[in-house]
């Protein structure tokens, strides 16, 4: 009977150890609080990587045609559109539901930082870019689309 007992409570430490070793993860279709795009997070290699998937303003207001990468200090990537542009990538888990050691490029200002994502529970997670040391930076709070 001990026996008995003894493999039961092992069994059930084990599956609480299971349970606690899965992590959340970033991977989906995001917004962040300006809602003015939507991004994919999605695997690349053994890294994850996002791209824009929807613009609520796709178009340039000016000419009617879509969004490009203006602001690029590369000026043979300028013309590229923004919709479904690479924006995020090289992130790697770190521990605590957290992937870091990633880039971000900002279209709006054509400047790419450090980055890491957070996640804070299934449906939000934190983003944050900085230069240097993650101490120093902005940080956003991202909400799952799907």
């Amino acid at each position: 009977m001990k026996k008995t007992v003894f493999i039961c409570f092992t069994l059930l430490l084990g599956l609480v150890g299971m349970a606690s070793a899965q992590k959340l993860s970033p991977l989906g279709v995001w917004t962040n609080a300006e809602k003015k795009a939507t991004f994919e997070i999605y695997q690349c290699g053994n890294k994850l990587c996002g791209k824009i998937v929807s613009l609520t303003v796709p178009n340039d207001p000016k000419t009617g045609k879509p969004k490009t990468d203006t602001m690029n200090p590369d000026p043979k990537l300028r013309s590229r559109t923004r919709l479904g542009m690479v924006f995020m990538q090289g992130f790697e888990y770190d521990s605590d539901d957290k992937w870091d050691d990633g880039k971000i490029y900002d279209p709006e200002s054509g400047k790419t930082y450090s980055c890491y994502m957070k996640m804070m529970n299934a449906n939000t997670m934190e983003v944050k870019g900085y230069i240097g040391f993650s101490l120093i930076g902005r940080s956003q709070t991202w909400t799952r689309v799907k």
